[in-house]
Formats: structure tokens, sequence, C-alpha cells
């Protein structure tokens, strides 16, 4: 058997994942790797057999997306070209964690394409939505990146297909303590402006992972870095609490580790106002922006001692061996009375 996985490479959550999801694969079948996307600061310790370029977003420095870099930095014809080469056909089972190239090869060639992301979890019905309704959001979210069958992660499980998250192992099983500082943060903000909301809280002590800077350097309290994967999970396991964008993995992880979260959604990005409306209801606080006007709402947060608590067991091969038997002939047989893994049958 030989599988597609296709992975989005804009921002650090889906490559994330795939260091979690890839050896499960490879236990079962040849695996190929394609990324697509930009703004990426990890890498994938297996060779990745096709890197494109994809339909990807910028980060700004004001709190959303910066569409002129954006606009600039992607070409529909490099897209259509890239998706009309993709040999999709080659392979036995296409799977794709919201990444487009892929999806659309599938759906213009007529090939199942499963789809494995948190964004199948957001359009889930059941999953919370923002107050304010965004149609072109949700178009986005829908269609970017079209699937035969989906298979989603949430902030809970939502029914049948909707599980919890997956936990990387360096966070799941780390050396987890307080030493009192706040992990943070926020790449569509710039660092003057993240500093400038900091310096408010001068008793507190914090770290924060700069998308825009490529040294580190200390103002006052602040402690800013470059986005490092292994500095940032440090700084995560020792943390007094976390504070960043409402996306998925670091908020699922400080929840993970029992740790206080406070987030703020980036503007103009349906998803994460969608991740903000289940984390509010969950209990954590969200903040629009970092204006004056939230400054007592986020100080309230910072003498709180109160953090919400989550069940995520590693559910992650169990997920795929799903996946595999529902969407293929592959067939996988267990010790009846264990329930574990004998071996794969390969068909």
């Amino acid at each position: 058997m030989k599988i597609l996985y296709a992975i989005q490479g804009t921002g650090n959550g889906h490559l994330a994942r795939a260091v979690e999801i890839i050896p499960i694969l490879q236990g079962y079948a040849d695996t190929d790797i394609l990324i697509s996307g930009h703004h990426c600061e990890l890498s994938l310790p297996w060779p990745v057999k096709f890197q494109m370029k994809g339909l990807g977003f910028t980060f700004g420095k004001k709190g959303g997306i910066d569409y002129k870099k954006t606009f600039s930095s992607n070409s529909l014809g490099t897209f259509l070209k890239e998706v009309r080469q993709l040999p999709v056909h080659d392979y036995d089972l296409v799977i794709s964690d919201f990444e487009p190239v892929s999806a659309w090869a599938c759906k213009l060639k007529g090939k199942k394409c499963i789809g494995i992301s948190h964004q199948s979890a957001v359009l889930n019905p059941h999953a919370p939505k923002p107050a304010k309704k965004d149609w072109a959001g949700e178009l986005i979210l829908r269609h970017y990146a079209p699937i035969s069958q989906s298979y989603g992660f949430h902030f809970k499980q939502l029914g049948d297909r909707i599980s919890t998250p997956v936990v990387r192992h360096a966070v799941r099983y780390g050396n987890k303590s307080n030493r009192g500082h706040y992990t943070v943060y926020l790449p569509a903000y710039a660092d003057i402006k993240i500093i400038a909301f900091l310096s408010k809280f001068s008793e507190y002590t914090w770290e924060v992972f700069s998308k825009h800077s490529r040294q580190p350097y200390l103002f006052q309290n602040i402690r800013v870095r470059p986005v490092n994967l292994e500095q940032f999970t440090q700084s995560l396991l020792d943390a007094e609490g976390v504070f960043c964008t409402a996306g998925f993995e670091t908020p699922a992880e400080t929840l993970f580790l029992g740790k206080k979260l406070c987030v703020v959604p980036m503007k103009g990005q349906y998803e994460q106002q969608c991740n903000a409306a289940m984390l509010k209801e969950m209990g954590i606080p969200v903040i629009k922006s970092l204006k004056d006007t939230y400054t007592d709402t986020f100080r309230e947060w910072l003498q709180s001692t109160q953090t919400v608590q989550v069940s995520y067991p590693d559910h992650t091969q169990q997920i795929i061996e799903r996946i595999l038997e529902e969407s293929s002939s592959f067939h996988i047989e267990y010790f009846p009375m264990a329930g574990g893994f004998l071996m794969p049958n390969r068909n």
C-alpha cells in the first residue's frame, strides 16, 4: 500500500501534528510526504517528496493577516500547475491535513481524499461558532481544501469523527514544572506591540517567541527569542501560563499540561474566531486585541489561579488505524482478548 500524506505548511501546528502521525503511517505503508505553503519554522526529520508553493497566508504585524504580502506571495497559475502535475493516482490513499494542492488534485481527478485536520472539526455543526456570522470565512474554510471524508480534532470530542487533540510526545511525556514565567506566542503582532502591552505588567516575567525577530534580546522583564521548537516546548513545560493566539496546537497543549491560558484570536481569521468561541465556552479568557481596553481583563487572568481541566488521551494510533481500515482495503488484525495490534494484513 502507498500513501500520500499532504500537510499545510503555513504556520507550525500542522507540521507539529505530522511528527506524531507520520511514524504511524510509515509502520503500515510506504508513505510519501507533501508540504505546501510558507511561514513555518519547523522541519520534518523525513524526506519530503513534494515541496509545493500551494496557497497560504502571510502573518501581519497588527493582529491579523498581511493581505498585500499574501496576494503577492501566491500565484493562482502556479497553484493550478501544481494541482495538474501532482500524481495522486500513483497512491492507494491520499490523506490531507488542510493541504489544498492534494485536495484539489484529488477533486479534479476523481480521486478519494481523506481529510484529517482541526479545520474539519471546526466545520462540524456541533462545534461552537462566533456570535457574528462570517460567511466569507466559512466559505474559504469549507472549500480551501475539499475532501471526500473527514476526521477532525478539537478541544472537545464532538461525535464519532471529532477527537480530542494530538499532543506531541515532547509535551505529553515532558517534565512539567512551574518556574513562574509566562510563555507568549503571537505571530500576527510586531514585537513592539507585544512589548508595549506586556510592559504594563512589570511584576511578571515573559518569554516571547517572535515570528519577526531573528536574534534573541531582552527588554526589562521581557525575553524575546526567535521561534524554536525545542526552546518553545521547554518554555511551555516550565511556564506558569501561556498567552497566545486562538490557534489549535498551542492552546491544546497548554490545556493538556493544566496551565493557565489566555488567547487573542487573529483578526479576520474565521478558524481562530471559532476556536475562541469554544475556548470561551470552556472558561478560557479571550481578549480581542492588545489595546488598553483589555488591560483589566488580562490582569484579572494573571492574578487568577484557575485552570481548566481536560482529558486528552493518546489515541492517534487508533485514529490512523480506523482511517486505513475505513478508507482502503487495508485490514488490521488484533488479539481477540487484549485488543492489541498483532499484524497488518496488506491486501
